[in-house]
């Protein structure tokens, strides 16, 4: 095994730290954070008489800059609010500072909306007089560019204010409910003669057992519990989806549901509709993936329970603090900025690691401002799989400290670049395991654990778009919480074909989707990633060290730069078929491996 240069701290399960954004949330505190927010808000409404095309540009620069210093300020006090929620939904003081917090961010996004919506009103000729020169102030001069894409779709400011209110006490507190509800669910298995009651998280990890029967009751006991409260949930997302279609498309104008997302993202709706039809023509060589899998576990046809089945017999934990070490070991091994931003992470309590009741469950990556390390939450329960997601999120921070040098206002990439160092991160991993194991039966699970990986976070996220289109479409004609069950069934039954045997209880899984309802048509962006990584990474096989100077300075764009042209770089055109068709080529390759080993 590689060492790592110097040595690595033993890191143990735990919570984080969030005294950086906050000391703590007493009322003193909150009321001078208030105060401030307030005062630097004033300030900035002082500027709008000031604003008209004929201005100097020197002083839109020095109002943009304010602009900047004032969102700042709300997304420190936001950030704290939001990930001391999400580490207790049950607590009621977490939910009532998140909902006073929400109100005066909302408060101060409607006193200083002005700004962007006076910019959006200029004529491209007035615009371009004023935008900053790309050579002194290239982030905010990309940023006030961006903010003109959204032109066409922006309403009068009483409008924009109204919509933020409406969205704060709508809708928005509609989804804090689903979250609050899904989050409080408590699941019951029995587990070695033991009734166990568990999180989702900790249920769903028997979802990986070897035993067959476990996996099964662990999905059964999910969708029984979720069954139960679909009308609810079901209801919670019906009124999601009419007010997505009467915001975005009656009052926007926005052509259809899914365009709203694709321009947020700056992807072409061309490259989008490519993403999905290929992966909806690749659909049979999973399917091929999923009879060989039934033949390795000695079944005749694979059930739903079974696809993500281990094929090694033994239910192997791994500890927490190895699992650390193995991240860090291998992010040192590709490169030593990999490994210095991830362990930062570590070392400054911003990983939130442990299972506990009212955590949110996954796994996320926050970035607060780019001079914060960001927070990861992961739900750790010591299978290898969390070894990835562990993987997986610090790539997000990785990526993250990168792109550290720019602006808060251009910091993120956009959603569908956002997992490559994500995925990147998870495959190197991969990589390295199948490097060093000699046993052609470890090396097989090493495989078609990578391509089940593949298979959940390509196939499986576009078919959750493809159904979120049909469900949008059917829910503004009229259709139940049980028509809609239906139509994700008939979506399953598409994505598996006759390789797998989809029992009916699969049809309320929709319901536990909370992209779905957070932020709706997100998940193609997983599906884009991964499949960028893939060209990526075997880039990376085929250059090896001359790959990585490129392949950071790809990272380090963060939001600085729309995706076509950060894309560009690597040669890469979204709306052409081959190269989404190449992600899925370099998937059939290793299942021809796994089919022709000799064991």
């Amino acid at each position: 095994m590689t060492v790592i240069t110097g040595s690595i701290p033993t890191y143990s399960l735990s919570g984080w730290d969030l005294s950086e954004l906050l000391p703590e949330p007493s009322e003193a505190v909150f009321a001078a954070r208030l105060a401030d927010l307030d005062a630097a808000v004033a300030a900035f409404e002082s500027r709008r008489e000031s604003l008209h095309p004929q201005m100097d540009p020197q002083e839109l620069f020095a109002i943009l800059r304010q602009y900047e210093d004032l969102t700042n300020r709300i997304h420190v006090i936001s950030g704290y609010a939001s990930l001391w929620f999400y580490s207790d939904t049950s607590s009621q003081e977490a939910l009532t500072f998140r909902n006073r917090v929400r109100q005066a961010s909302t408060a101060a996004s409607n006193r200083s909306l002005f700004f962007s919506l006076w910019w959006r009103s200029l004529s491209d000729d007035e615009a371009w007089r004023l935008l900053p020169r790309e050579s002194e102030h290239g982030d905010y001069r990309h940023y006030l560019q961006d903010l003109r894409r959204f032109k066409p779709f922006t309403l009068d400011e009483k409008s924009e204010q109204i919509i933020n209110t409406k969205d704060e006490n709508g809708i928005g507190a509609v989804l804090t409910l689903y979250s609050m509800l899904t989050n409080r669910l408590e699941f019951t298995l029995q587990v070695d003669g033991e009734s166990r009651r568990l999180t989702r998280d900790e249920l769903m990890s028997y979802a990986f057992s070897p035993q067959p029967d476990l996996r099964a009751a662990a999905y059964q006991e999910l969708y029984r519990v979720y069954a139960e409260e679909a009308n609810i949930l079901g209801q919670i997302y019906v009124n999601r989806v009419r007010d997505w279609y009467d915001e975005q498309v009656e009052v926007r104008s926005y052509h259809s549901p899914i365009a709203v997302r694709n321009l947020d993202n700056d992807i072409p709706d061309r490259a989008v509709e490519v993403l999905l039809e290929v992966a909806r023509e690749n659909a049979p060589l999973f399917q091929r993936y999923f009879r060989l899998k039934a033949g390795w576990l000695g079944l005749d046809r694979l059930r739903r329970y079974d696809v993500y089945a281990p094929l090694a017999t033994s239910d192997r934990k791994i500890e927490y603090p190895d699992a650390v070490r193995s991240v860090l070991e291998t992010f040192e091994d590709f490169h030593p900025d990999f490994a210095t931003h991830a362990d930062k992470v570590f070392a400054e309590r911003h990983l939130d690691s442990e299972i506990r009741r009212g955590k949110r469950g996954g796994a996320f990556c926050f970035t607060v401002l780019p001079r914060y390390t960001p927070w990861v939450l992961v739900n750790f329960a010591g299978r290898v799989r969390d070894v990835a997601t562990l993987a997986h999120e610090l790539g997000h921070a990785i990526h993250s400290m990168l792109a550290g040098g720019h602006s808060s206002l251009t910091q993120h990439a956009s959603l569908p670049l956002a997992e490559t160092a994500s995925v990147f991160g998870e495959m190197l991993m991969t990589d390295r395991l199948l490097r060093e194991e000699k046993d052609p039966l470890a090396r097989r699970e090493l495989l078609a654990a990578a391509v089940d990986d593949v298979y959940a976070t390509v196939l499986r996220q576009a078919y959750f778009v493809l159904f979120e289109i049909e469900a949008h479409a059917a829910i503004r004609a009229g259709r139940s919480t049980e028509e809609l069950s239906d139509l994700y069934m008939e979506k399953l039954r598409e994505q598996f074909g006759d390789s797998v045997e989809v029992a009916p209880e699969f049809r309320y899984e929709w319901l536990s989707i909370p992209h779905i309802y957070q932020t709706p048509f997100y998940c193609y962006a997983y599906s884009f990633g991964q499949l960028l990584v893939l060209a990526l990474y075997r880039r990376f096989q085929e250059e090896g060290e001359a790959f990585k100077p490129g392949y950071l300075r790809l990272l380090s764009y963060g939001g600085s730069a729309r995706p076509e042209h950060i894309l560009a770089e690597v040669g890469i055109d979204v709306t052409d078929r081959s190269f989404w068709q190449g992600g899925f080529d370099l998937v059939r390759e290793r299942i021809d491996e796994l089919e022709g080993m000799k064991l």
